[in-house]
This record gives C-alpha cells, structure tokens and sequence, in this order.
C-alpha cells in the first residue's frame, strides 16, 4: 500500500525509535499471557489439586502450602515483577511512538508548507485556502492519529491473538479450535463494513474542507460581510456547509453503529463458548480448574482483537481519506520551474523586455486572455496600460515574472526568454505594487523591508519617503514599530497601497510593476509619487504602470490599451489624444469633464 510507504519514508531519522517501540509492544503484550498462566498453578497447586473428595483436596492444598510455601512468594513475587516488566515497557513504547509520530508530523507539514510555497500561480487556481489548511491540520492528525495509537493497537492485538492462541492450543487444541470458530464471522462482517463504510469518509473530508473554506473567506472578508450587512445570509451559508459535515458525520457514524452489534455479539459469543465447553472439558477431566481459570483470564485476548478489527476499520478509512489529500500536497508540482540550462546569473537585469506573439489562456478558460501581444521596452522607459475589466492586464505582468507560462509566443528580459532565467534571480530584480494588496501582520518596518530583514533603518524611511508613507507611518502610535493588523487592518486603502509600493521598491528594482497603486490616493499624492519616481529614485528602472486614471499614464513613454486581450491602441499621450474614437480619447474626456465640473462647482462656491 502506497499510504504506508509515504509514511515509512517520512519516518526517516526515526525509524529506530519506532522499531524499538514495536519490539517493547511486543515484548508487553508477549508477556501479559505469563500472569494467567502463573494464577493456573497456583490453583492447581495449593487451592484445588487433585483429589476424589472435598476434604481430600483441602487436605491436600494445605499440605502443599505447608511444603511449598516458598514456591507460592515465588510465584506471588513473579506476578509482580511481570506486571512492573509489562507497565514499564508499555510506557517506554508509548513515549517512543509518541516521538517518532510527532517527529513525523513536524516533517510532513514542513515539507508540505514549503512545497505549497514554490507552487506556481495556477496551483492557487484551482486550491482553495480553506482546502490547504484542512490539509496541514486535520488530515496530518489524522495520519499521525494511524502511526501513534492506530498501529502500536494493531501490533498489540495481533501478538496478543497470536500468543493466547498458541497458548491455548499448547493446553488442549479442541478448546482452542472452539473458541477461534467465531473469528471467520468477524473477518466477514469487517470486510463488508469496509466497503460500506470507505466512500462515506472520502465524502466526510470533503464537507470538512468545505466547511473550512466557508469558515476562512468569511472571516477573511468579515469587512466585506459588515459593510454589506450580510451576516444573516453568511450564517445561512455555514449553516448549510455545518448541516452537510454533520449528516455526513452521522450516516458514517450510523454505518459503524450498525455493524457494531454484529461484531460484539460475536466477540461476547466467546464467553459463552467458554462456558460450555470449557466447563463440560472441567466435568469429564480434559481440563484441569486452573486451566479453566487461564482461559477465563485470557478470554479477552481474543475478544478485544476481535472488537478491534471494527475499529481498526474505521479509523483506515477515515486514513485512507485524509492521507490521499496530504499525499497529493506533498507530491504536487509546480509547473513553472528552473530549467537545467537556465541562466545562472541574474545578478544584473537592465530592463529591456520583449512579448513576441504572445497568447495566453487559463488551463479552465477556452477563451485566450491575451492573443497576439507583440511589444518591445527599452530600458529605463515607463509604459502605461490601460483597458476595461478584464482586457488582461494584470495577465500580461504577471508573464513577466514568469508567474504564468505564456501559452504562445515567448516573453523576453534582457533578450533572454523568461524561461531560461532562474526564477528567484528573476524575481529579485522585479518590484511588484499588487493590485489586491497584501500586508502581514507585522510592524511597518518589517513590511517595507520584507525582501530584506536585514535592511538598514535608514533605507526603510528612504523608501516609505518615496512612496509618501512616511508621513503618515512617523503619526502612527509606535511610528515605523507599529504592529499593523492582518491586511493591514487599521489602515486606509491608500496607505496600504503607499506600503506595498515602498516594499516594492526597497528590493531595488530593475523592473517596477505598479498595478493600480494610486488608485486609492488623491491626485496631489499620486504627483508627488510619480515625482520621486521619475526624479528621486537615485536610477531608471523599467516601470509598467496599470492605470485606470489619465493622470497616472499620461507621462509614461508609450501607452497601450487592451481589449479583450489584444492591443488597440498604443502611443503617447498626445498620439492617442488624436483618435476620436479610441479608448484613451474617451476616458481622458470622461476625466477631464470630471475634474472641469468639479473646478466649475469649487469656483461657484467661492
């Protein structure tokens, strides 16, 4: 089974531990039939030996305890030390299965984190975050629940079966052929209950992701929820994703509950057996009472594995649901990669890219998102652009730092196609300001110098100044030290923005993506942030600028608008100015009558 041998791999670096654990399970439940067999001749001995009449045997049990006195501490005292021997032991094993479980843990969730971390943009397509979570929580305990008490059961069962019944075959086989008839009728209802049971747990999972994603996006967007007083309709929302988890909970429950009578009707079947062949066995002499008593005692041992096996079931299936989903985490690759001939050294990108025939569509969209983009950029110019919703802008920047594969053409950087740079050394040199803008819960300073943790002081305040945060960072209550909430809770859409293009700048960028970064600012910010930009950054970077306002793209070199994802216009400012029915032209008068009726209205005020 694939399951089990992911998980013997995992436990590499314990794999010691946990056989010694095994060998002490072994070695604890070996010796729990000792005590049992000791009681036996202890009976027979001194409290019923042999004898035709009552009197004789009382006569003859005491004569035994006179003569052997010291045969019975001996025995006692054994009893003792077994019982020391097996509790130690089993303490011992549980520690070490306990450790190596939890070592295992601690290795799968790190490794699956980080392979989470290298997936590439589509990965996050197509998995959702609440999935991911259920992933690195409740799955990995589940799997870890099967290596540290599910298994060391299993052993503990299986030589405690295995040692009764070689014991009891040693004191009379038909007795011990009596009481396993019943263990074929086990097997028979646990093998059916398998297969009841084993779709109802894949189905269980998936309503538990389910209902961790719905509890994630609504916490997440508990703002979003407020702002629209939806809270009574997100309630509805989880209350059917809990319904679901919950029903499927009960008809798994329901299942094992219905095959639960027939296993311990079977189990408890053997006390009767017990009693009427082991006493008709006391009556005709095949056995003696203190054998009688040693199966009484050791009764369980084949009981309890037996009562096991449903268990045992149950919880393999719920592992069986859980360790697929982790195994397709931990396996899972990114399809976007270094290639063995990509370029080592990156340390130096001057900016230039090219898109020569470019294509590109969704893996889940038959409709191209951008369709034959051809664009060259100089280094150091700025390009702006534009476009409706949806034209595919934020898809022709997001080739750049290769984190989509165009699906025709080639993108170029410094005249070498964005496939053959190493990806990290790539990245290092690209500054991205991202639309949907995403701040960790951490101080200020640690967010400007999140590509560097090493950052000096000074060269935080230079970036935020740039940027036009500084101000407003030096009135928050601790200044750059302030401990800003998770996406930046507690702060305006324009000073996240400010932020994120602070951080985006203190990685030294030969390339600079801004995508929609002032769209939260008024305009007197946005001008003095292009200003720094174009006159105070110290160096040229390549800018891509995604605008939706005139005032944002008017300065760039060249400006293009998409739509649909094709190229319909590109030019200056001024050149596209010239086209009355383009694009550019409409939304610049729509602006400009904006901003004259807002002078209009300010003038007749005064």
């Amino acid at each position: 089974m694939f399951q089990l041998k992911w998980i013997w791999k995992n436990l590499e670096g314990n794999r010691g531990i946990y056989l010694i654990a095994v060998i002490c399970t072994i070695i604890a439940q070996s010796i729990t039939i000792i005590s049992p067999m000791i009681f036996s001749r202890i009976i027979d001995i001194f409290v019923d030996p042999e004898a035709p009449t009552a009197a004789e045997s009382a006569v003859l049990a005491a004569a035994a305890l006179s003569e052997q006195r010291q045969l019975l501490y001996t025995l006692c005292i054994s009893v003792l030390v077994i019982q020391l021997i097996r509790s130690l032991t089993f303490f011992s094993a549980n520690m070490m299965y306990e450790k190596a479980s939890q070592s295992m843990l601690y290795k799968i969730r790190t490794a699956i984190f980080f392979n989470i971390q290298r997936q590439d943009m589509a990965y996050y397509d197509v998995n959702r975050t609440g999935d991911l979570m259920t992933r690195l929580t409740g799955d990995l305990q589940t799997v870890r629940h099967v290596v540290a008490w599910v298994g060391k059961t299993l052993i503990e069962n299986i030589v405690l079966f295995t040692a009764s019944t070689v014991y009891f075959i040693i004191l009379d086989p038909l007795m011990a052929l009596a009481l396993l008839i019943l263990t074929p009728v086990i097997l028979i209802i646990s093998n059916v209950f398998r297969k009841r049971v084993g779709p109802m747990y894949v189905k269980l999972r998936e309503t538990f992701s389910g209902l961790n994603i719905r509890s994630q996006e609504n916490i997440a967007g508990n703002r979003v929820v407020k702002a629209f007083a939806r809270e009574e309709y997100e309630k509805e929302r989880f209350d059917v994703a809990n319904k679901e988890y919950a029903d499927a909970n009960k008809k798994a429950a329901l299942v094992w509950l219905h095959f639960f009578p027939y296993i311990e009707s079977a189990a408890s079947g053997l006390s009767v057996v017990h009693l009427l062949v082991g006493g008709l066995f006391v009556m005709i002499g095949r056995l003696t009472f203190g054998e009688y008593i040693a199966y009484s005692s050791l009764i369980w041992t084949l009981a309890n594995p037996m009562r096991f096996i449903g268990n045992l079931v149950n919880d393999l299936q719920r592992f069986m649901a859980s360790a697929n989903k982790v195994i397709e985490a931990y396996y899972a690759r990114p399809m976007i990669v270094d290639r063995q001939d990509a370029k080592t050294d990156s340390a130096y990108i001057s900016g230039e890219i090219d898109f020569r025939n470019v294509s590109f569509k969704y893996s889940k969209s038959n409709r191209y998102a951008l369709e034959n983009i051809n664009l060259h950029i100089k280094p150091g110019m700025t390009v702006a652009i534009m476009g409706e919703t949806g034209s595919g802008k934020t898809t022709l920047i997001n080739l750049i730092a290769r984190f989509y594969d165009p699906t025709e053409g080639e993108v170029t950087v410094d005249g070498i196609n964005v496939r053959f740079h190493k990806l990290r050394g790539l990245r290092k040199k690209i500054g991205t300001a991202m639309q949907d803008v995403i701040l960790w819960s951490d101080t200020v300073e640690g967010n400007v110098a999140f590509s560097d943790v090493n950052m000096p002081e000074e060269d935080v305040y230079l970036y935020a100044r740039l940027s036009d945060a500084d101000g407003f960072v030096r009135k928050l209550p601790e200044g750059y030290e302030t401990i800003i909430g998770e996406r930046g809770v507690g702060l305006s859409g324009g000073q996240k923005q400010r932020i994120s293009l602070a951080r985006a700048l203190a990685v030294k960028p030969s390339i600079l993506i801004l995508d929609d970064t002032t769209s939260a600012v008024d305009l007197e910010t946005e001008a003095i942030i292009q200003d720094n930009l174009n006159n105070h950054l110290g160096y040229k970077p390549t800018k891509l600028i995604i605008a939706q306002r005139i005032s944002s793209a008017k300065d760039a070199d060249i400006i293009i608008i998409l739509s649909h994802g094709k190229i319909t216009e590109r030019g200056t400012h001024e050149e596209l100015l010239e086209n009355p029915d383009g694009y550019y032209r409409q939304i610049f008068e729509l602006q400009h009558g904006m901003v004259a009726e807002k002078s209009l209205t300010a003038e007749a005020g005064e």
